[in-house]
This record gives structure tokens, sequence and C-alpha cells, in this order.
């Protein structure tokens, strides 16, 4: 990526993310994650217009995450916009910022390369069922502040309007790929 882009200070800026990433509130929203898109992300890098604004976008989508905040995609989005505006096109950088702030709310759009980046991010529900398994631990451990009775009913109401929803996945490939597992996984849960 940053023979594609020019970044004035790319080792401080990766030191900082992979910093953010490592924070103790975290236990999903890790260095884990950010590989797991990073990964998916290569396998269908061919499939995408800009796919460098895609991976910027999922370096900082999680860039800040507080579990008791609810503007966690905004502030990451800004954190983006302060390391990154000196060195992207205005057109780039508001891009990038308006997809990471579409990570909140999952909404459909028609933009192909978001639909992406939505749909890798949704990936986890889509996981093995061992690493779904863990994938519900880590978000408990997250909202660990939360009592547990409430916890169990408010996520069973989160994942429940993801199973009620006609497709988890925007694209073709995520819908043929992911949506089935996505949606077994689901099932056991709510």
């Amino acid at each position: 990526m940053h023979r594609h882009y020019h970044f004035s200070e790319p080792q401080k800026i990766f030191n900082k993310l992979i910093a953010a990433y490592s924070e103790k509130q975290r236990a999903y929203h890790t260095l884990q994650h950010l590989y797991e898109c990073l990964t998916l992300l290569e396998s269908i890098r061919s499939d995408l217009k800009d796919a460098y604004s895609v991976e910027l976008s999922l370096w900082f989508h999680d860039a800040i995450y507080d579990p008791q905040a609810k503007d966690n995609e905004m502030k990451s989005a800004e954190l983006f916009e302060k390391y990154m505006a000196q060195d992207l096109s205005v057109e780039i950088v508001e891009k990038i910022k308006r997809w990471i702030i579409a990570t909140q709310k999952h909404e459909a759009t028609n933009e192909l390369d978001l639909q992406f980046l939505l749909d890798i991010d949704l990936a986890i529900l889509a996981a093995s069922p061992e690493r779904f398994e863990e994938y519900e631990q880590q978000i408990q451990q997250e909202y660990a502040w939360v009592d547990p009775d409430v916890y169990s009913i408010k996520r069973k109401e989160v994942l429940a309007h993801f199973y009620q929803t006609e497709s988890l996945y925007q694209t073709e490939y995520f819908q043929q790929n992911f949506e089935q597992r996505a949606r077994k996984n689901l099932r056991k849960v709510i």
C-alpha cells in the first residue's frame, strides 16, 4: 500500500495503529480482526475498483474503540483524516472517512467497493463454528461492564436483527460464499 500511496510517516502511523488495536479494552476489535479482514481483502482484491482505499478503510475502521462509546467510527474517521490528510487527495480522504463511518450501521449501498468493505467487516458471522464461538466470547468480554442478563437479551436482539435481514451480505460473492454459514451460526445463538 505504501508503494501505491506515498505516506510521509508510514512507520509512525503503522505503530500507532498496532498500538490502538492492542489496547486492553479490546477482545474482538483487535489485530486478529484486522488480520482476518485484510486476509479476506486479498482474496477479493481483483474485484475492487479502489482496493487501496478499501484497505485503508479496514486499517482505520476500528482504530478508535471504546465499548461504552457510540461514536467510535466517527472518531476513527477523524483519526484517519488527522494521520492521512496531508498525503492523500481531499476526495480520497472524504471517501474513506465516509466508508469508515458506514461500518457503524452497515446500511445498504450501491457502491460496490463499500459493499465489499462492509461484507468483509461482517464476515466473522460466517466463520467456522469454533471461531464464531470465540468471537461471541470476545464480544462478551468487551461488554463485561453490562449486566449479564441485559447483555444476553441485547446481544440476541442484535444477532436476530442480522438473521432477519433479507441478506446479511451486499455482494454476490459474499452472498454465495458466506451467507449460508453465517445464518447457520446465527441460528445457533438466537
